[in-house]
């Protein structure tokens, strides 16, 4: 999809060892680690494009990342990658990070939560996608 998320970013969240066992091969040279960055991508965007500006999000690259998406991402990302070794016997750890992280894109998806530096769309886009919208009949005119 992009290259939002670095192989070395993986180093901060589980260690190379048990990333190259769970992939069974080299990390760098696995097409299952670029799906499951995909699907990790795909589900934030699902939860964000009604508030953010999802294409700059994750179009920018090195140090401009947003921390919090990109931790997101990464406990997605890893989830996905241990569902697809062994689902039965996945840490708890990753289970609760990834419940964590899902719990909070509703969160800001329902409006109760907000990340603070990213881009956000214009007001009256944000206004077509919020949850609470209100609107009336037009004016009448009893009078003929």
């Amino acid at each position: 999809m992009n290259n939002f998320i670095e192989l070395t970013d993986y180093d901060a969240t589980i260690h190379r060892d048990i990333l190259d066992s769970l992939l069974r091969e080299e990390s760098g040279s696995s097409a299952v680690i670029e799906v499951c960055e995909n699907r990790a991508i795909a589900t934030v965007r699902s939860l964000l494009n009604s508030r953010y500006d999802c294409d700059a999000i994750f179009s920018a690259q090195g140090e401009e990342r947003n921390v919090l998406i990109l931790k997101i991402c990464l406990d997605i990302a890893v989830y996905e990658i241990f569902c697809q070794h062994n689902p039965y016997k996945m840490s708890d750890i990753r289970k609760e990070r990834y419940d964590d992280a899902m719990q909070f894109l509703r969160d800001v998806h329902d409006f109760k939560a907000n990340i603070e530096g990213l881009p956000e769309l214009p007001a009256e886009k944000q206004t077509d996608n919020s949850p609470w919208q209100i609107a009336s009949n037009g004016p009448w005119n009893p009078y003929f």
